[in-house]
């Protein structure tokens, strides 16, 4: 489980938990708002979290849809993932690291 402490604005203190399965569903939400990208099936879905000092490293295996700029799609992902956990869990992102495990073709059933 991870853990980012957090004072309130009213002066009283305490501790904010996130599961790790809550971050990996930040992760997957993040990949599916990017056209042309989808999350791996299976039960980590293809995404790998560690979380260090300096901040969350995201390694995270992708299927893409034929006809789109890989570079560029892999690039948006990134933006996605940074965005999505610094936005919702005032964590800070290190490094996402994309892999392009597959290409859909017309007809695929993940299209």
């Amino acid at each position: 489980m991870a853990h980012v402490r957090k004072d309130s604005p009213n002066g009283q203190k305490g501790k904010i938990s996130y599961n790790t399965s809550i971050v990996n569903g930040i992760v997957e939400l993040a990949i599916n708002q990017v056209e042309g990208a989808f999350p791996l099936s299976g039960k980590n879905k293809g995404i790998k979290l560690d979380f260090d000092k300096e901040g969350i490293i995201a390694d995270i295996d992708v299927k893409v849809q034929f006809g789109y700029n890989v570079p560029a799609l892999a690039f948006r992902i990134q933006q996605a993932v940074k965005d999505n956990i610094e936005t919702m869990t005032n964590y800070k992102v290190a490094k996402v690291d994309v892999h392009v495990r597959d290409v859909l073709f017309e007809g695929d059933a993940a299209i």
